[in-house]
């Protein structure tokens, strides 16, 4: 009883609204909930841009509002932090104080900020008139307010939880906007390969090293190859739209990455980043140009470009795919690397384009060719391709290393969607260059150049990734049996279980098998079998192997941690075990790893790295929106609920459970009891009785 009463206590000192870790997973979902509800009929590429300023303002003001830095990277003028938003809360004319008296004094405060980053918060149009836009703007307020978005504390640096809650809600922001709005966002799988196969690394870069991209929309793929170098490095970037760059210096600054360099205009006619006249060049360049711009030329004159980007030959009026790939080449230093998201029509199309590959590939420039799924894109449905880039030795290259991934992806929505698998499987295959049978190829320039091809690109040519089509067997139809060739196709179970074949065939007629058992039998058969006995030993040995092997690494993980390296280490360890199992694909079951990490894991490791190992139960207390509180019960983040039940209250459980059978049979026989034709209605007896005449009052 002693033990009950404690934990009793324990969990009646604590409310959820205490400052305990943020779970990620839950911080994501309800700022999303939140937002989308107050949304009403706004257009989401255009209610984004409220969202993600209230996250950046109440980021700068935990991060930087009481700083002591001689010169922080985002100044924080008197009277314009989020605490001096949360006072204009029910006032009129908020929204144009925001204007005047937040929005403005950081402008000002701030030379890397310009007034056209930030939306209008005095806009009846967007927001309502009179008292309807003083409580849109007060309730938006009231969002951020929840205390578990302190970031104050946001200690993990290299797992910027706020940076990445900025990612989600643009993603959702991007599936809400339709066709033409969500083009700002790159989906984080695709830049996570881009960021890995242009092989940047912590290896090879220095604070000196630059990174490019000329069409940098919210700067979540620039950020992608910042995260991949491990450590600062220059970005530079450049994007057509004023307000998306807006987004893209936030994002820069919530991701730590303040003095990164974005320049609102036009790359191709005006291109802001040169030394003295000439392009400047850079150490990587990425880019996710618009596919197929009809209006690339829109204020330049191709023939005559002062850049000479152009000298392999123009790109067609209305397909400016080359155009940004031809900028993206001459923006690279002399071994300079890069990658292009562009569509597969880039691959095979013909006329001006056809000229422009083909000095493409006699260059040596591209390194490979990574065919990605359909549908992967906001604003577009349209199969799309990352042309790797690579100066450095293309003049010795001898071919193009080309990787059809279209069928590696899961639905996620209206969207597909890279798994870990995939991605890991693109980059382990891309930087190891190894072939592999309908999937992966490195292909000599003499078969590109071939008449039968004339450099057309077109991965189908190269890579048959199709399924083997089904052979169907007239003799064996008609007279039974099974073809040999049928059960050859299996040789890579046969190689490890020979026995397990001989047990379940036997020969019928030449080229023909029968099983030697019923069908319903041949899976106890395989499963009972010796042979599969000890392969399955040895399968369960090495998932035993890595559990002991990365159990001190869990075990040692502790407050400050970093969990991104965390399930980084824990994850390879596990891929790297399984790589050489036959018959099994390792990098299926490494996702299984990845799904439990997304789903459970990553939570934990987020709160021990904010608080350490403190399993710390909290009342769940809810407010509606009349301001009352409601208690709902308790939890415990770090250890769940069932555990602490079945550890300190067992025995109250167990009577619980009794009393709660006991009240399900009572009103199943209550139930029984009034619908009973003939029976005296139980329901009639309570109204008509009066208690009083009993004395019961």
């Amino acid at each position: 009883m002693a033990c009950w009463e404690d934990s009793a206590k324990l969990i009646g000192q604590h409310s959820r609204t205490d400052a305990m870790a943020i779970k990620k997973s839950d911080l994501y979902s309800s700022l999303w909930a939140s937002c989308d509800e107050l949304r009403g009929g706004m257009d989401a590429s255009q209610y984004k841009d409220y969202v993600l300023f209230m996250l950046f303002i109440k980021y700068i003001s935990d991060k930087y509002g009481n700083s002591n830095d001689f010169a922080p990277p985002v100044t924080i003028p008197k009277g314009a932090s989020f605490k001096d938003m949360v006072a204009l809360k029910g006032k009129p004319g908020i929204g144009d104080r925001i204007n005047t008296q937040i929005i403005a004094p950081l402008v000002n405060a701030n030379t890397r900020l310009a007034k056209s980053d930030f939306p209008d918060f005095n806009d009846p149009n967007k927001l309502g008139e009179g008292q309807a836009m003083v409580e849109r703007l007060s309730n938006l307020i009231a969002i951020f307010q929840k205390p578990e978005l302190d970031f104050s504390k946001n200690r993990a640096e290299h797992d910027d939880i706020l940076g990445d809650a900025y990612e989600y809600l643009m993603r959702h922001f991007a599936q809400d906007s339709g066709k033409s709005k969500g083009q700002f966002y790159t989906p984080a799988e695709v830049s996570r390969v881009i960021a890995k196969v242009i092989g940047i690394a912590p290896a090879n870069t220095k604070a000196s090293t630059t990174a490019y991209d000329p069409t940098c929309g919210s700067g979540s793929l620039l950020l992608k190859v910042a995260a991949e170098a491990g450590k600062r490095i220059t970005l530079e970037g450049q994007e057509k739209d004023v307000t998306t760059a807006g987004l893209a210096r936030m994002n820069m600054i919530l991701h730590d990455f303040p003095t990164a360099n974005i320049l609102a205009g036009n790359t191709l006619a005006a291109p802001k980043f040169k030394d003295g006249e000439q392009l400047r060049t850079y150490d990587y360049v990425v880019a996710n140009p618009p596919f197929s711009d009809k209006t690339w030329s829109t204020g330049l004159t191709p023939a005559a470009d002062p850049w000479q980007r152009f000298v392999w030959g123009e790109p067609p009026a209305k397909q400016g795919d080359y155009a940004y790939l031809l900028h993206l080449i001459r923006s690279m230093k002399g071994n300079g690397k890069g990658a292009c998201i562009l569509p597969h029509g880039v691959l095979f199309r013909g006329n001006a384009e056809a000229v422009i590959r083909q000095e493409l590939v006699r260059s040596g420039i591209l390194k490979g060719i990574i065919g990605l799924p359909a549908n992967l894109f906001y604003g577009t449905g349209i199969p799309a391709c990352i042309l790797v880039l690579d100066k450095e030795n293309a003049t010795a290259r001898k071919g193009i290393f080309m990787i059809d991934a279209s069928q590696g992806f899961i639905k996620d929505g209206n969207k597909n969607r890279l798994r870990e698998r995939d991605i890991h499987r693109i980059v382990d295959t891309f930087r190891k260059q190894v072939e592999q049978p309908r999937y992966a190829r490195w292909v000599p320039f003499d078969e590109i150049a071939d008449p039968k091809n004339a450099f057309n690109l077109n991965l189908p040519r190269y890579i048959d990734s199709s399924e083997p089509e089904d052979l169907q067997d007239i003799d064996a139809h008609l007279n039974g049996g099974i073809p040999e060739r049928d059960v050859e196709a299996l040789a890579d179970y046969w190689d490890v279980l020979p026995a397990v074949r001989t047990a379940l065939f036997a020969p019928l007629r030449p080229a023909y098998v029968r099983l030697q058992l019923p069908l319903v039998e041949v899976k106890a058969a395989i499963l009972d079998h010796a042979e599969f006995a000890v392969f399955n030993r040895m399968a369960l040995q090495r998932f035993a192997d890595w559990r002991a092997a990365v159990t001190p690494t869990l075990t040692g993980f502790d407050r400050d941690g970093h969990p991104k390296a965390l399930i980084d280490t824990v994850s390879e360890e596990l891929l790297a075990r399984f790589r050489t199992v036959p018959l099994l694909d390792a990098y299926d079951i490494y996702q299984h790893l990845m799904d439990y990490w997304a789903e459970t894991m990553q939570d934990d490791a987020y709160a021990i790295a904010a608080d350490g190992w403190m399993a710390k139960p909290a009342r769940i207390v809810e407010t509606d929106k009349k301001g009352k509180t409601k208690d709902k019960g308790w939890a415990c983040d770090l250890l769940p609920k069932p555990y602490i039940v079945a550890r300190y209250f067992a025995a109250a459980q167990t009577a619980l459970d009794a009393t709660q059978a006991e009240l399900e049979t009572i009103s199943a026989s209550r139930t029984e009891l009034e619908e009973e034709p003939g029976l005296f209605n139980a329901s009639q007896l309570m109204h008509s009785t009066d208690f009083s005449d009993h004395g019961m009052h």
